[in-house]
């Protein structure tokens, strides 16, 4: 059962769209989450906490200005023909480098998983959180290529 059909289910919320029961209930959409994940995985694998089965480790430099970030980002993408650069780009390996260097040093500098989650949890929530729905308008919900939230 997906998150979109329970919400309907909960009293005074079967009128509601997708994207507003996810706001009233203070729900990150799946898309979102997924990003979350991927984002503090890598802060794992920065930290040491789990192994660095992809050899994201090796790419990681501390800037000083722009804090911890990842170089040398796939190169194989940009030779993919537009099928496989589809699957390549949503990889976790693809992923992982975009959004990491997308975090502000004061996200991406925390020593521990709960400053990280803190202050993840506050960067996310200034980005519209508004992700592609059969039936709805296409309204972006990528944080690689989004603004921030003006006026909340």
């Amino acid at each position: 059962v997906s998150t979109q059909s329970t919400g309907r289910r909960i009293s005074g919320m079967e009128r509601l769209d997708y994207w507003e029961r996810l706001r009233r209930l203070n729900l990150m959409s799946l898309q979102r989450r997924r990003q979350r994940y991927t984002l503090i995985h890598v802060w794992k694998i920065y930290h040491g906490l789990v192994p660095d089965s992809t050899g994201l480790k090796q790419d990681f430099d501390n800037e000083g200005r722009l804090g911890v970030q990842l170089k040398n980002p796939p190169k194989y993408i940009r030779k993919a023909d537009t099928k496989r650069a589809n699957h390549l780009f949503n990889s976790f390996g693809v992923q992982a480098y975009s959004l990491w260097n997308k975090l502000p040093l004061d996200v991406n500098s925390c020593v521990t998983i709960e400053s990280f989650k803190s202050a993840l949890g506050s960067f996310l929530d200034s980005f519209h959180d508004r992700p592609p729905v059969r039936g709805y308008p296409v309204i972006g919900n990528d944080i690689i290529k989004a603004n921030r939230k003006v006026g909340g």
